[in-house]
């Protein structure tokens, strides 16, 4: 029996309030949780829209199921450890654009529809020039948004009331304001009339804003004991820790629409979410990103696994502590005890966090999680962070595609996949060979948004350590940094 809404007693039908681009692990665990939440303890009274970002998504078994799927929440609650499971009941449907266009811009013409939330991968949010109006769909995030948003202007005639709140989950700093910029941009080169800028001015709030909950996702390890636990089948089970954390840089009314206080919810209203975001970026992510290829070419697969051994558990022990720690300028004793808490976190003991489900998009990740903590580790200390650079080593490495005899089943933008099949397919053997592709990436502009070779003694220090990681294998490598 697959789960649908015919064997959930209580199954609930909601205004659509809220479009979502997005229908990954993370949104279902996070956002689609807490308005589950709000909908049974503080009458919210609505539902989600999803609409899948990508030509190839989930949104057919969410249609399948409708909507349907189960949420355990596994990790450390009060003290205590937690495992729970409930079903959530809050996705009325979604919506593949690449199929059905039409259906997606009919969404906008529903006067009850108040929200958008995203999260389309660092990536996503991001300008394609080649992006047109008259696209079904267009090929971007901000691309698909901005017709949305036009077809909303005209379906309601440019009325003030009919604005949205927009909160994007990108893990890119800014990102509200970033997607707004993008969107602007568009509005302009599409020509659709300074009405409509101006209504996307006096009717829109864009918030920028920071999510914080690790999601290792769908359980395929024990997806069978699952599946006779629950006494039915879900092809869309969800894994998520307990502890979550969504911070909000946007104005206070916002809580009068969005009762996350009344739901007992730990999200928080700032005027600025600086603080919050650089902590967790660099602590958390930062780490999570470092530790990835490291751990994954040593012979590891999971988060869990990784922090307890032996040796791995100390080159990310010596990334947090002495490397990113060092670069923030929040209390040390301060850091020191959210480093603890994320480690406590990375071995909770109920959820196997896969080590290559935290491999999408590597690139841009290291990008924006890590890069900033081994420049600014540079300008304090006056030498390169060996663990980060290390670990950059490390991700040219993973970026060959093999671990031992084994194919690494890479998954990122086309461009960064092209970009090292070429290097590493004409790669010579050599030492000389090693810093072309060495140089090569660090030289890759588009996505450091800089070229790395600039930075002092970096393209040495990177070519030295994939020499010795292409030579000795990363097991002996490694210890050079420890």
């Amino acid at each position: 029996m697959k789960l649908n809404k015919g064997i959930l007693k209580d199954y609930k039908k909601y205004p659509e309030k809220v479009l979502q681009f997005g229908e990954g692990n993370f949104l279902r665990a996070f956002i689609d949780w807490q308005i589950n939440k709000m909908n049974n303890e503080a009458n919210f009274n609505g539902s989600v829209v999803v609409v899948q970002p990508i030509e190839k998504g989930l949104i057919d078994k969410l249609n399948e199921q409708d909507g349907l799927y189960t949420l355990y929440l596994q990790g450390m609650k009060e003290g205590k450890a937690v495992k729970e499971h409930s079903i959530i009941n809050t996705i009325s449907r979604g919506i593949n654009p690449y199929a059905n266009y039409d259906e997606f811009l009919k969404v906008a013409e529903n006067p009850e529809l108040r929200f958008i939330i995203s999260n389309t991968t660092e990536a996503g949010i991001a300008f394609n020039e080649n992006d047109k109006l008259e696209d079904k769909p267009q090929s971007s995030y901000p691309g698909k948004l901005t017709a949305f948003l036009y077809h909303r202007f005209k379906a309601f005639n440019g009325d003030k009331n009919k604005g949205f709140i927009i909160i994007p989950c990108e893990l890119i700093d800014r990102n509200g304001e970033k997607l707004e910029a993008i969107i602007r941009k568009y509005a302009e080169i599409w020509n659709l009339g300074k009405e409509f800028i101006e209504w996307l001015d006096a009717a829109n709030t864009f918030c920028c804003s920071l999510v914080d909950r690790i999601v290792p996702g769908y359980p395929r390890d024990t997806i069978d004991e699952v599946t006779k636990e629950l006494g039915y089948e879900d092809n869309l089970v969800d894994v998520g820790e307990q502890f979550h954390l969504w911070v909000i840089e946007g104005p206070d009314w916002i809580k009068n629409e969005l009762p996350v206080e009344k739901a007992g919810l730990n999200v928080k209203f700032v005027e600025d979410m600086t603080p919050y975001r650089t902590r967790k970026v660099r602590i958390l992510n930062g780490s999570h990103t470092s530790l990835v290829p490291v751990a994954y070419l040593y012979g590891l697969n999971t988060v869990s696994e990784a922090v307890q051994h032996e040796v791995i558990g100390k080159f990310v022990r010596g990334v947090m502590y002495d490397e990113i720690i060092p670069t923030l300028d929040l209390p040390e004793d301060e850091l020191k005890y959210f480093a603890s808490a994320v480690l406590e976190r990375f071995v909770n003991p109920f959820v196997k966090h896969y080590l290559m489900s935290i491999a999408l998009n590597s690139m841009s990740k290291f990008e924006t999680r890590d890069l900033p903590s081994l420049l600014e580790y540079k300008k304090r200390k006056g030498e390169l962070p060996k663990r980060l650079v290390f670990s950059l080593a490390s991700l040219i490495e993973f970026y060959k595609g093999k671990r031992g005899n084994e194919d690494i089943k890479l998954a990122d933008n086309q461009d960064i996949l092209d970009l090292y099949k070429s290097l590493w397919s004409n790669y010579d053997g050599t030492e000389a060979g090693l810093k072309k592709i060495v140089t090569s990436v660090l030289g890759y502009e588009k996505n450091w948004k800089m070229d790395l070779n600039k930075v002092e003694g970096l393209t040495d220090a990177v070519t030295n350590y994939l020499s010795k990681i292409e030579k000795l294998g990363i097991k002996e490598a490694v210890k050079e940094v420890l």
